[in-house]
């Protein structure tokens, strides 16, 4: 993946745990265009462990909603022709844990809008690891205004 992701590119001053590039303790995804959304390549260390080999659950859980926030954003920026994205936030989302996500292996997280309604957007994920899916969910962001408190946070 050569070229810059959507947080570099969009929020690098960002720092936000999950996705901030300027968090030098937090996650620092990097989320890239795919049709219809995004995908990100992610490989945990021994801290985000669950018990020993697997990863934590608030671990997936960040790395989806971040992910699929960033699809928001990204999906509100292209169907309203904006120079950059709007700052969105989560709504709602969900994670299905299917089998224990290892740890030592390069985790694939994929992300499809399924629906825009003006300023709300709806996202379907998957965490793979090692061609199987560990996690999937879906989640609900949306766009905030001016004098909402995250709406300066990419800035």
């Amino acid at each position: 993946m050569p070229e810059k992701s959507v947080q570099q590119t969009f929020a690098p001053n960002s720092i936000c745990y999950g996705c901030g590039p300027a968090n030098k303790d937090g996650l620092r995804i990097e989320s890239h265009r795919i049709d219809n959304g995004l995908v990100m390549e992610y490989l945990p260390n021994e801290s985000h462990q669950a018990f020993p080999g697997m990863i934590n659950g608030g671990i997936i859980g960040t790395l989806l909603d971040c992910h699929g926030n960033w699809t928001a954003a990204v999906a509100l920026m292209d169907t309203n022709n904006l120079s950059e994205p709007p700052c969105t936030v989560t709504a709602s989302y969900s994670v299905v844990l299917r089998r224990p996500t290892p740890l030592g292996v390069k985790l694939i997280v994929t992300s499809q809008i399924t629906e825009i309604d003006g300023n709300k957007v709806k996202v379907e994920l998957l965490l793979e690891a090692n061609g199987k899916i560990c996690a999937s969910g879906d989640g609900l962001f949306v766009a905030v205004k001016e004098g909402h408190p995250a709406y300066h946070r990419w800035n």
